[in-house]
């Protein structure tokens, strides 16, 4: 099986007298509040998906990725996983603080040893990591409402709770597992943020005549608005395997983070996580991870193809496409000599477009499963 990044797949979640050591002193500890995603990060940090950080970055390391994609022994890293706090007096350097999210504040989520609080330049690290200055970036706009100072320190999960999809929230220990029962010794990752089409599901199938096994892997957690619900994501997935998937060939898995809409380095982010889970390859495609017009349409591709230290292969989509009627399957420019007037397109905004209207897409285009399942919900959009 391919090793994890960096060779080692953190562990730093605690149990039994380990665990009970720190809860019988939570009433000493000062506890620090932080958003969801934060906390979340948190969780992924101790479960491994993102080895080999063993906590929210120091100094060292953020600087070292915003200048060089890479962590102070080399690994390649592209986005620093950070905490960070307005007052840096809400730590102490060499102290403990417990990490609890902002929708139970009541409930710490983990233990931090705080080793650094340092300021950071907002500025430079959202142009290092987005590739550019424009607030109206969501990333961009992200970075410089965050707080002035970076809290670094490793990081013990006290709350191992699996959330409100635990049957697909696997860890990667626990993904590596089944995908060695299965005999998989290659194993592809599909990235998605959206309800599958019948592009997508040709891609997948495609990919099956390469590899042994396909881990769709839908990202669940903070997105923008107009974006797909992960409900509803789950759900069409769901019943698009439950009917035309061979059963011991895929895996549904869930990625619990949020969209960080930087393009190119977050494809090679998507990478080094699907890395851990297990995967031996991950499909990169058209504007992967981007947002708006802020990258180039192959970019991400290029950016990954270029990466040859990750292990973890790039099966990379190039083109734009359709279902062509003449052709008879899905078709694309660097595969079918036909016109628009024999394209069915996969535009996702005109899918969005015909879900809100009830208007069901051609069955070339969406199985009709998927989209009475999509319709069950009264809105399968974020707000």
């Amino acid at each position: 099986m391919i090793a994890p990044h960096g060779g080692k797949l953190v562990n730093r979640v605690l149990t039994g007298e380990a665990l009970a050591e720190v809860l019988d002193r939570c009433s000493e500890i000062p506890t620090l509040v932080v958003p969801d995603e934060i906390a979340g990060d948190a969780r992924n940090l101790a479960r491994g998906v993102f080895s080999p950080l063993e906590g929210f970055v120091g100094k060292e390391q953020f600087e070292g990725i915003v200048e060089s994609e890479r962590l102070p022994d080399g690994t390649r890293f592209t986005i620093p996983i950070f905490l960070t706090v307005d007052d840096p007096s809400q730590v102490t350097e060499g102290g403990e603080v417990l990490l609890a999210a902002e929708s139970d504040r009541d409930k710490p989520v983990a233990l931090m040893h705080v080793e650094e609080v340092f300021k950071w330049d907002k500025a430079r690290a959202a142009e290092s990591v987005f590739g550019t200055s424009d607030m109206a970036h969501p990333g961009v706009a992200g970075y410089h409402a965050r707080g002035e100072y970076v809290v670094g320190g490793p990081v013990d999960l006290l709350d191992n709770d699996r959330g409100p999809y635990a049957k697909y929230n696997l860890f990667p220990a626990e993904t590596r597992a089944i995908f060695e029962q299965r005999g998989w010794r290659t194993v592809c990752a599909f990235q998605t943020r959206n309800v599958p089409h019948a592009g997508h599901e040709d891609l997948q199938k495609t990919v099956l005549g390469l590899v042994d096994g396909l881990l769709i892997q839908p990202i669940i957690g903070k997105k923008k608005p107009g974006d797909f619900r992960d409900d509803v994501i789950l759900s069409a997935y769901e019943t698009l395997i439950e009917n035309y998937f061979a059963a011991d060939r895929v895996f549904l898995n869930i990625l619990p983070t949020e969209m960080r809409y930087a393009g190119p380095k977050e494809a090679i982010m998507h990478g080094i996580m699907r890395k851990n889970y297990g995967c031996t390859h991950i499909i990169i495609g058209r504007d992967h991870a981007g947002v708006g017009d802020y990258y180039g349409e192959e970019e991400a591709i290029e950016k990954f193809e270029a990466a040859d230290d990750l292990d973890i292969k790039p099966i990379t989509i190039r083109g734009d496409f359709w279902y062509c009627k003449r052709c008879g399957r899905v078709a694309s420019n660097r595969t079918c000599p036909h016109g628009e007037e024999d394209q069915l397109s996969f535009s996702g905004t005109k899918i969005r477009r015909m879900i809100t209207e009830g208007t069901a897409p051609a069955p070339e285009i969406m199985r009709p499963e998927v989209f009475q399942v999509i319709q069950q919900f009264e809105n399968p959009f974020v707000q």
